[in-house]
């Protein structure tokens, strides 16, 4: 059972992963400008957008093999290197950006501790199963 819980928390983070960074790798210009509220921090480089798509591909690469093979080993790293990013990540939409209006903010600030949480929830299912099955019985 716990294995299947940890597979449904990378799920999500996996998806958002490799739309994010493929959208970013593949079409930069029109995830700035399509994406909610990416355009308000400009100025647009392609550079950095394809440069962080390739990076997000990355961490989707890893979360993939996690979700395949959801052993701790996996899991931890790709969990861990993807709560890297989607922690600090809400952190900033929560402190530091004023979307144009309320309802986007809202969104997008529940969107990212959504997928933030997600994160650590497979570190700590992983570690949680793993030290449940080394128990003596």
């Amino acid at each position: 059972m716990n294995t299947l819980a940890i597979r449904a928390t990378l799920v999500i983070p996996f998806l958002v992963t490799v739309v994010v960074g493929g959208w970013n790798q593949l079409f930069p210009e029109s995830f700035y400008t399509t994406f909610p509220t990416v355009d308000l921090n400009p100025p647009f480089s392609e550079h950095f957008a394809r440069d962080f798509g390739g990076a997000t591909l990355a961490i989707a690469l890893v979360l993939g093999i996690a979700l395949v093979k959801p052993r701790t080993h996996y899991v931890v790293p790709a969990a861990g290197a993807f709560s890297l990013f989607a922690v600090p990540h809400f952190f900033f939409h929560l402190f530091d950006t004023h979307p144009p209006v309320m309802w986007q903010a809202v969104v997008l600030t529940t969107a990212n501790a959504l997928v933030a949480i997600l994160g650590l929830a497979a570190i700590l299912l992983a570690v949680v199963r793993d030290r449940r099955a080394a128990a003596p019985a």
